[in-house]
């Protein structure tokens, strides 16, 4: 179970978050999926190790965050995006949630298939181009 400091339970949250980002996390890099920290990698890496980062679901002390990576890469993504959903953000890719709400979870699961597929379509990767990086590596 996933607790916060102050005794709420946040697994419920942390699992419904997690079956947002999961079908995307299927096609690219699961770098990390245990309770409370579900963390998906894009196949992109740099001749130093580094590997892209697409999104992840992680439980803090108050709430269960929801990085995005996509979002910040293609702030046109966030246009359409919803006032209820657009305050849930914490800085440029990031939406933190105490509580399960059906409505913002299907707009971000929609969010988070079209990150996807403008990474996908795009042949790039969510970060810029390394200088090591050759320029005809596949990133995806």
């Amino acid at each position: 179970m996933e607790r916060s400091s102050g005794g709420k339970d946040f697994s419920e949250l942390f699992g419904r978050l997690r079956e947002l980002m999961a079908p995307v996390g299927a096609g690219l890099v699961v770098a990390r999926d245990v309770p409370g920290d579900y963390y998906v990698e894009t196949g992109w890496v740099r001749d130093d190790g580094y590997r892209g980062f697409f999104g992840a679901v992680q439980t803090r002390r108050r709430y269960v965050s929801y990085h995005l990576m996509p979002v910040y890469a293609w702030p046109d993504l966030l246009d359409d995006l919803s006032p209820d959903l657009r305050r849930r953000m914490q800085g440029k890719s990031c939406f933190n949630f105490t509580s399960v709400d059906e409505a913002l979870l299907g707009a971000l699961g929609a969010l988070t298939e079209r990150g996807f597929e403008r990474m996908r379509d795009s042949g790039a990767d969510v970060h810029p181009r390394h200088r090591w990086t050759p320029p005809n590596q596949q990133w995806i």
